[in-house]
């Protein structure tokens, strides 16, 4: 199938021919004909499988016909992070510049005049996260009201990062008739009622089982010891041909400290994390894409959607404690049919979430050699009983109130209490131990003349 046969217009097609595509991707082929149809959607697929693609290119064919008004944008695209955000609108840039059609990029850590300068001038596509939208909307700077296609993107991903309430205010303020697109990487009980409760009659696509990685990631497990992870995991990326790499952390705290740490090592290591300014975390994102940079420490905020061509190699500096987090984050390498290879460290006090992700998988991660432990050492062995001391009538009460068992008189011993030091203990012998065979008077001793 072609993207001819999808249905899309001239302008639209010769911008997909210009990046070098051909065929849609599974998740492409099944979505696009459901959303040019303006049938509400489901769509379960991995990162990694073109996903965005999937509901940009159809919405720019919609919005191609009609022109936004003041405040009043015409399609709302919501997205649990900024970069996330960020990359959609480069396709919208990327798919739709043989069209007039206008977008607002709505994030927070980026100037509000701007955004509410492009809004005021009227947008057909509004990419946002939810929190900057509600705070613009209660701003009375925008309105939803004209809403015509909702896409709730990251779905699972939303609900991990707590955005489900903000997600219900904000559709409770769109029309009800209006198309909802809803795509998530899996498809919790929660996500599952949000569907229930958001789209009428949705049709449902599903391009891979929920939370696979992709055939293509070779994975490896590395049991260590806390102490030794650095020095581990420097030897891993010593001993593999690394081009370039995410290091995934699991607290903020530990990503600029082991970022350090690998500079000093000489390699050319950079953080990337939730608390770094919003220009400072482009530009990383930016040199890292030039291959400026080859390793980049970041925490989950850079595990989802973040599209870096041939990304040779993820390491998992902590085994993540959500095993949908670990797919996310292998998911980053070995896209569109390229070979990648993930590491994860981990230590024996991780074993249940271990246990966890390789239920999720359906498979188990192969051993390597490289660290500390084996994994057969990943759970402590039981300690021996430690051998019974022989009674004791000072440590061993076992017998108070009863009659101890007989001892040989050569086992004998007298208490503490009643050792004394040796003297004379003949009868009549009135002599004093410490005064020699004088007693002094105050003593009862006689008096000299």
């Amino acid at each position: 199938m072609s993207f001819k046969e999808l249905g899309l217009n001239e302008d639209i097609l010769k911008a997909i021919e210009e990046c070098g595509y051909t065929e849609p991707t599974p998740i492409q082929a099944q979505a696009i004909p459901h959303v040019l149809m303006t049938r509400d959607l489901v769509g379960l697929a991995q990162t990694g499988t073109g996903k965005t693609a999937g509901f940009t290119l159809p919405m720019i064919e919609i919005l191609a016909g009609g022109r936004a008004k003041a405040r009043m944008p015409r399609s709302l695209i919501l997205e649990p992070t900024r970069e996330l955000a960020a990359q959609v609108a480069e396709n919208f840039d990327t798919y739709g510049k043989y069209t007039n059609l206008s977008k607002a990029l709505l994030t927070g850590g980026t100037s509000m005049d701007e955004q509410i300068k492009k809004l005021d001038r009227g947008v057909d596509v509004l990419i946002a996260t939810p929190g900057r939208l509600l705070d613009l909307f209660e701003r009375g700077r925008i309105l939803l009201n004209d809403i015509k296609v909702l896409v709730i993107d990251e779905a699972d991903r939303m609900l991990d990062m707590g955005f489900i309430p903000d997600i219900e205010k904000i559709v409770s303020l769109l029309p009800p008739l209006r198309q909802t697109l809803l795509f998530s990487a899996t498809m919790p009980p929660e996500i599952k009622g949000l569907t229930k409760k958001f789209l009428s009659n949705p049709r449902e696509v599903s391009v891979a089982p929920p939370a696979s990685p992709a055939e293509t990631v070779e994975q490896f497990l590395v049991w260590t010891e806390p102490k030794k992870k650095y020095d581990v995991l420097e030897g891993i990326i010593r001993d593999e041909k690394v081009q370039n790499a995410f290091i995934f952390c699991n607290r903020k705290r530990d990503i600029a400290g082991l970022a350090s740490w690998l500079k000093k090592k000489g390699y050319n290591a950079q953080p990337l994390h939730g608390d770094m300014a919003q220009s400072a975390r482009t530009q990383t994102l930016a040199d890292f894409q030039a291959d400026k940079i080859t390793l980049l420490v970041c925490s989950d905020v850079a595990a989802r959607g973040l599209d870096v061509k041939g990304l040779s190699h993820v390491f998992n500096y902590d085994v993540p404690m959500n095993p949908d987090d670990y797919v996310h984050r292998i998911g980053r390498t070995g896209r569109a049919g390229l070979d990648g290879r993930t590491w994860m460290l981990a230590t024996k006090d991780e074993t249940k979430y271990i246990d966890l992700i390789e239920k999720r998988i359906k498979r188990s991660i192969p051993v390597a050699g490289k660290g500390s432990q084996k994994k057969d050492d990943k759970k402590p062995a039981p300690k021996k009983p430690e051998p019974k001391k022989p009674y004791d009538k000072k440590e061993n009460k076992k017998y108070e109130g009863k009659k101890p068992p007989n001892k040989k008189p050569s086992e004998k011993r007298n208490p503490p209490s009643e050792k004394r030091p040796p003297h004379n203990e003949q009868d009549g012998d009135d002599s004093v131990i410490g005064f020699g065979n004088e007693m002094p008077p105050f003593f009862g001793g006689k008096k000299e003349n």
